[in-house]
């Protein structure tokens, strides 16, 4: 862990389908796992005031999928319904048979391919503040489903996801965090990332042809005022999952660190078993 860095378990590398992936391990020895993927432009870190309020809840293990946070990339996949499948391969790997997977952000439409393509995986899922039609998107959310290849080669991602960062938090965030987000996205890794929302025009039609058979309870948990993946993103998983629960924080986009009690209070009554009576 680098200097400054708040505590938020064992971290390590492990290679998954050839790429080096980064996760934080903590919580208890026992119990159903609980995977958590990092949202986009953060990283792990962006879980750290959730982690310690769930951590007697189970096994946790908080994820930067490939391509985000500190995680390698690879180009085939990056693109929602590819990162479901490495999704998939990431649990075999790990030795997970079952588990709750908690996927804000970019997580949102991996985890529901993944709960699509494997449904036994997954004993429920936890989702939000991604966007789940390329109309519903907003702001700078739909200029970057938008823009043409290549539109960031020439970026200093680093400074692109800081400013991001800055912009939509409520909440200053930690110096030493803020640099692990920078480094997370530096020189062109914020342009590879890029190619993930800008495959939801070929994505996200086929992941809403598949919300009707995922029989998954599913949380969807976002932000009241989010400036980038408004309210109706979530609606549109409740009106089409059949099992769902759509649940609103007052907070803007990044709502699980501008409102981390809340959102851990979220999850802690899903997790103990909210999830059932969905």
């Amino acid at each position: 862990m680098s200097a400054g860095l708040p505590h938020i378990g064992h971290i390590a590398t492990t290679q998954v389908d050839g790429l080096e992936i980064r996760l934080a391990r903590c919580g208890r020895a026992d119990g159903v796992p609980i995977l958590l993927t990092s949202p986009w432009p953060e990283s792990i870190y962006a879980f750290r005031d959730v982690l310690p309020k769930i951590e007697a809840l189970g096994p946790l293990i908080a994820v930067d999928l490939p391509g985000f946070g500190r995680s390698e990339s690879r180009p085939d996949v990056m693109a929602p319904e590819a990162m479901g499948d490495f999704v998939v391969k990431l649990a075999e790997h790990l030795g997970i048979e079952r588990l709750h997977a908690v996927g804000p952000d970019v997580g949102t439409l991996a985890l529901l391919f993944a709960a699509a393509r494997k449904p036994g995986l997954f004993e429920s899922l936890v989702v939000g503040g991604g966007a789940t039609s390329p109309e519903l998107a907003a702001g700078g959310l739909k200029d970057l489903i938008a823009a043409p290849a290549g539109a960031f080669d020439t970026l200093e991602g680093g400074d692109v996801a800081v400013q991001a960062v800055i912009k939509y938090a409520a909440i200053a965030t930690p110096d030493a965090v803020l640099e692990d987000y920078r480094l997370s996205s530096a020189g062109r890794r914020f342009a590879k990332a890029a190619a993930f929302v800008q495959a939801y025009p070929r994505d996200l039609p086929r992941l809403k042809a598949l919300l009707p058979s995922i029989e998954t309870p599913v949380l969807v948990l976002a932000g009241r005022h989010d400036p980038i993946v408004p309210p109706p993103n979530g609606e549109l998983l409740a009106k089409h999952l059949p099992h769902c629960r759509h649940q609103l924080l007052e907070g803007g986009h990044l709502i699980w660190e501008d409102a981390a009690a809340a959102y851990a209070d979220q999850l802690s009554e899903w997790l103990r078993g909210g999830y059932r009576s969905v």
